[in-house]
This record gives structure tokens, C-alpha cells and sequence, in this order.
């Protein structure tokens, strides 16, 4: 299985999304909070080349945000790592 890894905050729509979405296909993940991170922004930055949250890495590869998620979940691929 693969290495899912979200690093969110507790405050953003998006990431309880994320987080819905990878739990009703049953995939488990790390989640990496950044709330108490002032720096996350360029945390992110550096680490993604994004500086929103979400931002998903599926075996050390960013994917994006939730709307990149939820594209792979439509095309199938989620299913593809659940299995």
C-alpha cells in the first residue's frame, strides 16, 4: 500500500475533505498539522512547490490539494492504492 501523507490544518474545509475522502476509501494516512507552525507557508513552499493546504504526498510524491485528490479518486486511482 502506498505512503499517503497530508499535511493540513484544523482550520481549512479542504483538508477535513481530504481527510473524508481518503477514509471512506479506506486508505490510511499520516497527517502532518501545521497549526502551530508560523512558517508552514514556505514549509510547504519548499517541500511541495505549493504553499496551500492540503497538500498530499503519495509515496514522498506531491499530488496537490484536495481537487487533485478527488481527480485521482474519480479516475480510479485511489482504488488502485487501496487494493
Amino acid at each position: 500500500m502506498a505512503r499517503i501523507q497530508v499535511y493540513s490544518t484544523g482550520w481549512c474545509g479542504y483538508c477535513d475533505r481530504a481527510r473524508a475522502l481518503l477514509r471512506d476509501r479506506g486508505l490510511a494516512y499520516e497527517e502532518i498539522f501545521l497549526d502551530d507552525d508560523p512558517a508552514f507557508r514556505a514549509r510547504l513552499l519548499d517541500l511541495t512547490g505549493r504553499w496551500t493546504v492540503p497538500q498530499i504526498l503519495i509515496d514522498g510524491t506531491p499530488i496537490g490539494g484536495y481537487d487533485e485528490l478527488s481527480e485521482l479518486d474519480r479516475r480510479g486511482f485511489l482504488d488502485d492504492l487501496a487494493a
